[in-house]
């Protein structure tokens, strides 16, 4: 569908491309070839996927302040993920060596910030800064937070599925919500607009993250790693669920594997059996369910076209996909 959605976007998003490549350019030969490498291994880029579609649904043409939104948006997320692969120590992103991996920390945090910085330089440059400048200084601020609680969280592995909604609203659903409502406020949308976009793209990358969870105990089409959660000590919803549906002696043990699992890896096979068993993936696709309804829901002040459709098939393939 992905394809499908750029042919639909033609040149709007074909001039989001080329503002992130321009964005980027210097006259360092390292850091162009580092940032070339990067772009051609550029992932689903679902955040300015999204702020496009929404701009067309609200608007009959996209302003240049779209195409800034939906350009900032993708540069925030590679410079989260930049940084993201020097604290986990993370050798290989999307089947490729990471700039960690090639170049070393020091290169991988600045050139971190060099993406963090050209985000900004898109934000200022748009006549919307004033209005929008907020929303994205605050997903940085929740990125910060979501990977301090869960730190927390996994160290005394007392997560309730209120922290998880926290931590996932924080690190993954806060730049969709960023990514959607500054492009609505780029075409002026009403307020009464703005706030449907802005519930529909939180419900949309909670639900986002929570497949993903289900993904790395499911197993997904194309074999990535599963368990990955459990060896990183993590308690995500397919875990909650199984917890929910269990003793208390049951969870108790199973919090002692996961707070053993570094020095005995028999225990994640263990937990994942485990949750299995205790329906903790149902558990958890269910709640998908509740947050895929409640993004389409949000959609209802939109007119009718097919960047909306497109916005709701989006919420839908969010519960159906597998990779």
């Amino acid at each position: 569908m992905r394809k499908e959605i750029i042919e639909y976007l033609g040149e709007d998003w074909s001039r989001v491309q080329n503002l992130i490549r321009a964005s980027l350019s210097s006259d360092i030969e390292l850091l162009n070839q580092t940032n070339d490498s990067i772009l051609e291994n550029g992932g689903k880029q679902l955040r300015p996927l999204l702020a496009l579609l929404v701009a067309k649904a609200v608007a009959s043409s996209v302003p240049e302040d779209s195409i800034r939104m939906a350009a900032a948006s993708e540069l925030l997320h590679n410079a989260t993920l930049l940084h993201d692969d020097v604290a986990d120590g993370s050798e290989v992103r999307r089947g490729r060596p990471t700039v960690m991996a090639l170049l070393g920390s020091r290169a991988a945090v600045l050139l971190g910030d060099y993406w963090l910085v050209k985000a900004m330089d898109n934000i200022l440059a748009s006549s919307v800064s004033d209005s929008v400048m907020g929303l994205f200084s605050k997903t940085l601020s929740d990125l910060a937070v979501g990977e301090m609680l869960q730190l927390q969280k996994a160290v005394k592995g007392d997560t309730t599925e209120s922290d998880y909604i926290r931590i996932i609203y924080s690190k993954t659903a806060s730049l969709f919500e960023t990514a959607c409502t500054s492009s609505a406020i780029s075409v002026h949308a009403s307020e009464e607009v703005v706030e449907s976009v802005r519930k529909y793209a939180v419900s949309l990358g909670i639900a986002f993250q929570i497949k993903d969870d289900i993904l790395d105990y499911a197993g997904t089409q194309i074999g990535k790693p599963v368990g990955v959660d459990i060896r990183e000590q993590k308690i995500t919803l397919p875990l909650l669920g199984a917890f929910a549906a269990s003793s208390e002696n049951e969870v108790k043990h199973a919090k002692e594997m996961l707070r053993e699992v570094e020095s005995h890896p028999q225990f994640c096979d263990e937990l994942m059996a485990y949750v299995k068993e205790k329906g903790g993936i149902a558990y958890a696709e269910e709640r998908l369910d509740d947050y895929v309804n409640e993004a389409i829901s949000a959609l209802s002040r939109l007119e009718e076209s097919p960047a909306k459709e497109y916005l709701v098939r989006l919420a839908k393939y969010t519960a159906d996909r597998n990779k």
